[in-house]
């Protein structure tokens, strides 16, 4: 064996070994598993933050965006199952927006629009009312508005992209939860 290939065999032993070393380090996001012996697991915590109705005028747009958004988060911290007992509290502000992206030069109409949400959001705990974290997120999501003879189909084009921008919010808001209650901050 030359010594070339002697070396890259001792680097490739030592890097195994320091691999193995530290895989008890890692914990999966969200594993089962609590990070203090005996505490609450991740999936514990999450279900039992309560989702607060999203404040937005009967009636609108924005109330039934706000409906999703709280429906898609209900889901994805409880994982579909029953909630835990309650000792959080989410409240959830929405704004939402359109922007022309391409016009048709002919017709002046609009083409393909992006539709906008942006969340902010204020996690407290019940017991005290202290606010544990305050964050925002946004989706941007676009599409397309065929000719003016297929209204309903612009129609439906928007009400689609309003429910992609939903699950992005809601799929971020669980994300920076989970990431808060593995790491505190």
């Amino acid at each position: 064996m030359s010594s070339s290939n002697a070396s890259r065999l001792v680097r490739a032993a030592m890097a195994l070994a320091l691999a193995g070393l530290t895989a008890g380090c890692f914990q999966p996001l969200y594993g089962s598993s609590s990070p203090t012996p005996g505490g609450p697991g991740i999936a514990d915590k999450m279900s039992a933050v309560e989702v607060l109705p999203i404040d937005a005028p009967n009636g609108t747009r924005t109330s039934r965006i706000g409906v999703e958004v709280r429906n898609d988060l209900i889901s994805n911290l409880t994982g579909g199952g029953p909630a835990a007992a309650t000792a959080y509290q989410l409240t959830i502000y929405i704004s939402a927006s359109t922007r022309q992206v391409i016009v048709d030069i002919n017709s002046a109409r609009p083409e393909i629009q992006n539709y906008g949400l942006d969340a902010t959001y204020v996690l407290k705990e019940v017991g005290t009312g202290k606010v544990l974290l305050s964050s925002q997120t946004f989706a941007r999501v676009s599409y397309n508005i065929p000719g003016q003879e297929q209204r309903f189909a612009g129609d439906r084009g928007l009400r689609d992209a309003e429910n992609r921008a939903a699950k992005v919010i809601a799929d971020n808001i669980r994300s920076r939860l989970a990431s808060y209650f593995v790491a505190g901050t």
